[in-house]
């Protein structure tokens, strides 16, 4: 079976989702073979490098009041201890195209799952800049990935085509949220599902 995760690093739904789907997978155990690829999708693909304040973005891309954030954010935290995931306090939003870039690319080396929760950890756990080369860097060697040819592919832009094209694939299957994943081809399914 072939799944398609498409997802943000900076979605904490996609958090939740991906840890909810390897819960799933394991209990499955090795009845069904799984090919997992990680795609991608901006939530924000006009966020400038530096991000922005997180309550403010929140507030105003999704209208939440105060205590309504205040709200989401312990049900998040409620959600990801359920599946084993712990959110920190993220005070920022950054860009996530170069992070993207490193999941594509750590793809070619069999470590695309391992920098996808790299990321995640990163972000969600430790409120890191996700859109910092430095920390980007350290990541990548984190999961065993050289770092001088992580610095060479960030800053050469390399896998910029290949995030695109992915970005546009998911908007012309009519993809406006994530978590989503396509199964076998076929089945979309979409938002993140208890495991």
């Amino acid at each position: 079976m072939k799944i398609e995760f498409i997802s943000d690093v900076v979605c904490p739904w996609c958090a939740i989702g991906l840890h909810a789907l390897e819960r799933a997978l394991a209990r499955i155990g090795d009845g069904v073979a799984v090919d997992l690829h990680f795609r991608a999708f901006e939530l924000n693909p006009d966020m400038a490098r530096e991000g922005e304040d997180l309550r403010e973005h929140l507030v105003r891309k999704y209208g939440l009041a105060p205590q309504q954030l205040e709200r989401s954010q312990a049900a998040l935290r409620e959600r990801g201890a359920a599946v084993g995931f712990e959110f920190g306090d993220r005070r920022r939003i950054w860009n996530t195209f170069d992070a993207h870039r490193l999941i594509h690319w750590a793809g070619l080396f069999g470590r695309q799952r391992e920098m996808k929760h790299a990321l995640l950890r990163a972000y969600h756990t430790r409120g890191e800049n996700i859109a910092s080369r430095a920390v980007l860097i350290a990541l990548a060697q984190e999961v065993s990935l050289d770092p001088r040819h992580t610095g060479e592919v960030i800053d050469s832009g390399a896998h910029a085509d290949d995030v695109r094209h992915s970005e546009r694939r998911w908007q012309r299957l009519g993809i406006q949220a994530v978590p989503s994943l396509l199964v076998d081809g076929r089945h979309l399914i979409q938002g993140g599902h208890p495991p």
